[in-house]
């Protein structure tokens, strides 16, 4: 099994969870994080208030998959993300030794 992290665009969110939708993947984690790579850092007047912007805001979507769905879905995840800027979306792959559920006993 593989853990799949993408970090992506808070305005991708529904285009990927459609596109993933499309081949069954129907689980996953989403988390709000902030950010910043390559983007420029700039500076924003909150009530009169000059400050710098260092961090973005950014969806994480955590799903663990089986190896032989791993690359589609980072294609899909990459494809449906992209609008073609620096930061666009990051991917991690990872190995997953084992899962376990917490069931009610």
């Amino acid at each position: 099994m593989k853990k799949i992290e993408a970090v992506i665009k808070l305005s991708k969110l529904d285009e990927v969870q459609c596109a993933l939708g499309e081949i069954g993947i129907d689980g996953m984690t989403v988390c709000e994080v902030k950010g910043f790579a390559r983007q420029n850092r700039h500076t924003e007047t909150y009530r009169g208030s000059e400050y710098t912007v260092d961090f973005l805001p950014k969806i994480k979507i955590d799903l663990v998959v089986m190896d032989e769905s791993a690359e589609q879905v980072v294609k899909i995840i990459i494809k449906s993300s992209k609008n073609g800027k620096d930061g666009d979306d990051k991917v991690f792959i990872s190995d997953v030794e084992e899962v376990r559920c917490a069931l009610a006993i």
